[in-house]
This record gives structure tokens, sequence and C-alpha cells, in this order.
């Protein structure tokens, strides 16, 4: 993340700006995955696990094929795989979603912690970025307008998504399996088909989301990696309201708050520098406890999702 040290204050808003970049991508690609699994009816909450494999999976693909791309989509087809066994037994009778979740929650983590152990020293080259502070002869401007592709495909995915709920057959289908099963049902649609496909999509993206984690930023695999972003996720796609495009806003808004610590650090604020860094983490229980209804159902929420009855 660039620094503001250099051009004192005037960089804070800068660091924050580029922190929110960089930092916001792994929420944006979970919960996007996640706003599309809660959108079929069903809750995930197995997506740490999900990203902390597709983290470990695609740095370790990445370094053994040499090719970082190839380690992107290994860590989707990883979360895939991960969405796909939380999908079929959340099929089966009787299994409760979100139990599930945080067994293969405990499950993911402890596997990739466990496969990883031999990617801790192995060093792979990150990602590359787009530089759009070419116009700029300041360091920190340069630094902190290099984007990279990932986080473009997010911001064009969430619009997109948004559209697609709308306006496509698909969209339609999912929407109207996670609002009543058994309209889904008396129009000829397996319920449990379509939450399994979007269960596997989800996961998909958040693998996606895992692997900038190792091969971007911060650019390493070590088993402290995620800090709890994949569970965050899910507390932020109610936050948006099951609306793609405010997952978005959202995230830079996470992103936003976990920069500032480090920004402020950068200018010579340590008083409270702990706290700032806990920014995104009280932002979390703050927006849950204002979500939070004893009168009414949550707006926007799926109607045959299980938090919501």
């Amino acid at each position: 993340m660039a620094t503001p040290e250099a051009i004192g204050w005037v960089g804070v808003p800068l660091a924050v700006i580029a922190g929110a970049i960089r930092v916001s991508t792994p929420f944006l690609f979970v919960s996007l995955g996640e706003c599309l699994t809660e959108r079929s009816g069903r809750i995930n909450l197995g997506l740490e696990g999900t990203l902390v494999m597709g983290a470990m999976s695609g740095y370790g693909v990445a370094w053994l094929s040499g090719s970082l791309w190839l380690g992107v989509l290994a860590a989707g087809v990883v979360g895939s795989l991960f969405g796909l066994l939380h999908g079929v037994l959340c099929s089966l009778p009787k299994v409760n979603d979100i139990a599930l979740g945080i067994a293969l929650m405990m499950l993911g983590t402890g596997l990739a912690f466990f496969l990883g152990k031999p990617l801790i020293q192995p060093a792979v080259e990150n990602l590359p970025s787009i530089n759009f502070g070419w116009w700029s002869d300041i360091p920190q401007v340069q630094e902190a307008l290099k984007i990279n592709p990932l986080f473009i495909v997010g911001i064009i995915l969430a619009p997109a998504m948004m559209w697609a709920f709308r306006n496509t057959r698909w969209g339609l289908i999912v929407r109207m399996v996670g609002d009543s099963a058994d309209a889904a049902r008396a129009m000829g649609y397996n319920a449990n088909t379509v939450r399994v496909l979007a269960t596997v999509a989800g996961g998909f993206l958040a693998g996606i989301g895992g692997s900038f984690l190792s091969l971007y930023y911060p650019g390493s695999w070590n088993e402290g990696l995620s800090s709890g972003q994949g569970i965050t996720a899910v507390a932020l796609v109610i936050f948006a309201r099951w609306n793609p495009l405010y997952c978005l806003y959202a995230s830079l808004l996470f992103g936003g708050a976990g920069a500032l610590g480090p920004a402020l650090q950068a200018v010579g604020v340590t008083q409270g520098y702990y706290l700032f860094n806990a920014a995104p983490y009280i932002l979390t229980l703050i927006i849950m406890v204002a979500s939070s209804s004893s009168r009414r159902r949550l707006a926007g929420a799926p109607a045959e999702l299980s938090v919501t009855r």
C-alpha cells in the first residue's frame, strides 16, 4: 500500500483509497459469492474455509506450474468443490446449513494449514497490476493507482450480477427458489439443484478471492492470511441487503476501514493504532446490531433463508 509519509497528511486519504481498492478485493469476491448463494435461499458460513483453501491452492499451483493465472483458476475450482460439498450435504434431510457451514469452515482452514506447510517458505511472483497512475510524477500516487485486474473483474461482476438477477431467466429462477421453494416446484424446478449450483458458483468466487490474498496482497502464504475475511463477508452481504452492487460499496467501505490504521501510522499517529486496525471488525459489529430487528423481517432478505425465519 502506498505510504503517505513523504507527502504528509494529504497522503492519508490517498493511502486509504489505495488500501480500500486492495483490501476490498477478497471481500468483494466472497460477498458476491455469498450473495448468489443466499439469493437461492441457502447460507454458507463455510466461506472462511473456502477462502483459505483458495489462497493455499492458488499459491501452490502457481508455485508448481509457474503460471499465476493457472493458480487463480485452481483456487476457483477448489472453491467450487467446497461449494459442491456444502450444497450436496445441505440437500440431505434434516441437515442444518449453518451448522454444516461452521464444520466446513473448520475443515477448510485445518486442511489448508496442513497441506500448505510446504508453501510457507517458497516465494511466488505476484500477480501483475495495471498502472492507472502513469500520469502523475508522485510515486505515492502511482503506487496507489496500481490496480489488479481481479478488482476490475469484481467491479464489472457486481452490476452484471444485479442485472442478471433482474433480467435473465437463470437469475429469476434463483430469486424464485430463494423466496419460495414451493413456487419453484410448482413451476417444475428442483430447488435443491438450483441451490447446489448457486453454492458451487459462490464457492468459485470465494476461491478467487482467496487467490488474491496469496498471489497479490499481501502476496504470500501463511496460516494467518485470511484474518476472518470470509466470515466477515457474510455480515457484509446482510449489510448490503443482498444487492450485488451494494456488496461492492460495502467492500470498499470495509477495505478503507482496514487501511485506516496503517495510513495513520505512516504519518506518525501511533496512539490507538491497534484500535484503528480493529476498525473493520468494529464496523461489522455495528452493522450487525444496526441491522437487527425483532419487529420486522430484514429488508431484501430471501424468504427461504434460514436466518430470516
